[in-house]
């Protein structure tokens, strides 16, 4: 039987929708969650560089009203994101500036490929990388997504299911019941809907609200990783971030939802906090000026952050480009002098242990020439 069609099985088991959540259960005692941020996120609203000097006037119309929460060098952090300053003074958040992928044509279907298979080339891959590192770290328990279905992040060698806790199941106890009796027989559909059901029962006993809300996902899943028989790596998809108009009311409630979640995570068990690592990145940041309708276009360079109870926080990672006119890539964006994918090297190997060579031939293909970002 294909992975996909196990996977299909599972949720239909489980026949639950956290905005796209996706867990992966392993034998570790770290924990590792990934958060997608797709739309393109404006690194620059983020993560403001209110003290470069040319920054206001580069951003013109883009420009904050505020000038964020102080951090490292020029940087500042937007006041909606306030919640996470306690984090940072404890050395618990890393900021990475001026960050971007290998892609840079500023197509979302493409970019969003690139960001989930880990290859330079979109549609290069049928795999995620996050399936293959867990494949390569030789982790037995299943990959759960938690959501309508399983992200392409988690699509690969690593089994996967996926159930949703967002909503009620649409079908009743003996519904569920008689499906199970039809597969009876068969030793690898029974068990996958077994699997499903068990999935769907945990999920429901850490469950305090059903709701689409960041903050509220967050809480369920940071729960379900602080359970000893519960999943060890997470990857959730949260959209919403194409802010083409209206940028800053956007980024107020987005970033707000969004803080509140990943201190969730930290507040859930300050035990397994120390054991946890949180990564949320994007596919492309957006342009440096403002458009005219309130809002940012595609761009290239952008902001990714990570956050955890073990790592070498307080400081933001950057080789910062500049914002003068002559700085910009092709005069509109924030030049990526740092590469995601090592970022994203520097978490795997923190919590999977995986080693250089694994990460950059198995995991991210053809990316030697990509140094591993220190995160510990």
């Amino acid at each position: 039987m294909s992975m996909n069609r196990r996977a299909f099985l599972s949720a239909l088991a489980a026949s639950a929708a956290l905005p796209s959540v996706s867990l992966a259960r392993v034998e570790t005692d770290t924990r590792l969650v990934v958060v997608l941020l797709r739309g393109g996120l404006d690194g620059l609203g983020m993560v403001p560089a209110t003290a470069d000097p040319h920054f206001r006037s580069a951003r013109g119309a883009a420009a904050p009203t505020h000038d964020g929460l102080a951090l490292d060098g020029p940087f500042a952090l937007h006041p909606a994101m306030a919640p996470l300053m306690p984090l940072w003074e404890r050395h618990e958040l890393l900021v990475a500036h001026a960050i971007g992928l290998p892609y840079q044509q500023r197509s979302h279907f493409d970019a969003q490929d690139v960001l989930e298979t880990g290859h330079a080339r979109p549609m290069a891959f049928g795999s995620g990388w996050l399936s293959r590192a867990l494949h390569a770290a030789a982790l037995p328990q299943p990959a759960l997504g938690v959501g309508a279905h399983v992200p392409l992040l988690l699509r690969g060698p690593a089994r996967a299911t996926s159930v949703d806790p967002g909503r009620r199941s649409l079908l009743s106890a003996d519904r569920l019941a008689a499906v199970r009796a039809v597969l009876a027989d068969d030793p690898l559909l029974s068990s996958a809907i077994d699997e499903g059901l068990a999935t769907r029962a945990l999920v429901d006993s850490v469950t305090v609200r059903r709701s689409r809300d960041m903050d509220a996902q967050a809480a369920t899943v940071a729960r379900l990783l602080a359970l000893p028989e519960g999943p060890r790596v997470a990857v959730f998809d949260v959209g919403g971030w194409d802010t083409h108009t209206g940028q800053e009311r956007v980024l107020e409630r987005q970033l707000g939802q969004l803080a509140e979640g990943l201190v969730a995570f930290a507040e859930a068990d300050p035990a397994v906090w120390q054991k946890t690592m949180v990564v949320c990145v994007t596919e492309f940041g957006r342009t440096v000026a403002g458009n005219g309708t309130g809002g940012t276009d595609h761009g290239t360079g952008g902001a990714a952050l990570v956050l955890g109870g073990a790592i070498r926080g307080r400081r933001v990672l950057t080789d910062w480009p500049g914002l003068r006119p002559q700085d910009l890539l092709e005069g509109r964006d924030l030049r990526p002098t740092l590469d995601v994918r090592g970022l994203l090297k520097g978490v795997l190997q923190a919590q999977l242990g995986l080693s250089e060579r694994v990460l950059a031939r198995e995991v991210f293909p053809d990316s030697q020439d990509v140094p591993i970002l220190e995160v510990v």
